[in-house]
């Protein structure tokens, strides 16, 4: 349900202007590699 309205592209000043999805995965990675 929340997929259809939620812009997952949308960037964020809060996340270095990165969207949703590509702070995600950034934080995936760093996580990873500690």
């Amino acid at each position: 349900y929340i997929e259809m309205f939620y812009n997952s592209k949308r960037r964020h000043g809060s996340s270095n202007q990165m969207s949703p999805t590509e702070y995600e995965n950034q934080y995936y990675q760093r996580l990873g590699s500690v």
